[in-house]
């Protein structure tokens, strides 16, 4: 069954994004592959503040994500790889999406803009890192062309993970 795309923008986190993620992402099942528990609001103050720094310095980011009636409804984008362990040096795609906005395919339209935000900034590759288990967020990679290169053990949690790659 094909549907129509539906209207997402995104443009650099706010200060009040913060709350607003902080907010629609206080839920188990949006959490799940993410600690398994909500966070402080001030994790998202300190990944939005991260994100205005990127989209300054690289020409992108992980962007707030409005719907339709400009309601945050979660993040998508890129950054540089965050982590000690893992794609060192690389550029991951990424989302988030608050439960109430799952299975309407924002989180594919807005990765299919951020991969074009990301050739126009000069990007070559990307990858997504995804909890072996978070079939969702699979599903994503597979629409976006993505393939599997290689299995993980999160050093953290202690979870298996995928990680998908892409030329751009």
């Amino acid at each position: 069954m094909n549907r129509p795309s539906p209207v997402v923008r995104l443009r650099v986190p706010t200060d009040e994004d913060a709350f607003a993620w902080h907010r629609i992402f206080d839920d188990p099942d949006v959490m799940e592959f993410h600690g398994g528990k909500p966070a402080e609001l001030s994790v998202y103050e300190e990944l939005t503040a991260r994100q205005r720094r990127h989209d300054a310095e690289y020409g992108f980011c992980f962007w707030t994500m409005l719907d339709e009636q400009d309601d945050v409804i979660g993040f998508t984008g890129a950054q540089p790889w965050p982590h000690a362990w893992g794609p060192k040096g690389e550029i991951e795609i990424g989302w988030r999406l608050g439960r109430a906005y799952w299975g309407k395919g924002y989180v594919t339209t807005a990765a299919w803009s951020t991969l074009d935000r990301l050739r126009t900034a000069g990007v070559t590759s990307v990858v997504a890192m995804v909890n072996s288990r978070n079939e969702r967020s699979i599903a994503v990679t597979t629409r976006l062309g993505m393939t599997l290169s290689e299995r993980f053990t999160s050093p953290n949690s202690q979870q298996v993970g995928h990680c998908y790659r892409l030329d751009l």
